[in-house]
């Protein structure tokens, strides 16, 4: 099979999970703007939710302890691997659509209220802090909105029979839509990849 031929495939699943992929991006934004806006605000949950957060990363995180350790590589695969089994269980609970959009939710919050350093300053305030800052949230919500986005077009295509899912079916859900999970995570394992080295080299 061609590059090409992939390149088109990849191109055609994005456009059928549209719908998913957009809603779950959205709930991402959303919510990350929500977690910005309390953190800044001084609201003090989200402060001590933001600090509790980031003790416990410190103390176990096997990315966080690799870079103390001075290994960048072994810190950013660590990442890039619970990154992808994250993405993975979202693309799993993308089909209940009640229990994935939640965890979106919490996600992009968290994404949102450790934008502030642990004097509570907002990284946004300083330009190489604030680029770093969203930068890798930017990488990190893509692939994370593909993973959840194609999960829940699997429902989505179960609910409302699509022309553009013909064929047999797997359990009411058309075999193609199964598929086109595959063809995306062709662009969902790279991309977290690229996150996790960004944000352990950059």
């Amino acid at each position: 099979m061609s590059s090409n031929n992939i390149g088109v495939q990849i191109l055609g699943a994005l456009s059928r999970a549209r719908l998913g992929i957009l809603t779950v991006a959205l709930t991402y934004t959303l919510f990350v703007i929500v977690g910005i806006v309390m953190v800044h605000t001084g609201n003090e949950f989200a402060l001590a939710q933001r600090d509790s957060l980031i003790a416990n990363a410190n103390a176990s995180d096997p990315s966080l302890i690799a870079l103390r350790e001075g290994d960048q590589l072994s810190a950013a695969l660590s990442d890039f691997g619970r990154n992808l089994l994250a993405g993975g269980s979202s693309t799993v609970a993308g089909p209940s659509i009640i229990a994935e959009y939640p965890i979106v939710a919490y996600r992009g919050w968290i994404g949102g209220i450790v934008s502030v350093d642990d004097h509570h300053t907002s990284r946004l305030s300083n330009p190489s802090q604030a680029a770093y800052y969203l930068i890798t949230l930017i990488l990190q919500l893509i692939p994370y909105s593909l993973a959840g986005g194609v999960g829940v077009n699997l429902m989505v295509a179960y609910l409302r029979p699509n022309p553009l899912y013909p064929g047999e079916k797997w359990y009411g859900v058309p075999k193609e839509a199964f598929r086109d999970v595959l063809r995306v995570y062709l662009l969902v394992i790279p991309l977290f990849l690229i996150a996790s080295v960004w944000e352990f080299f950059a």
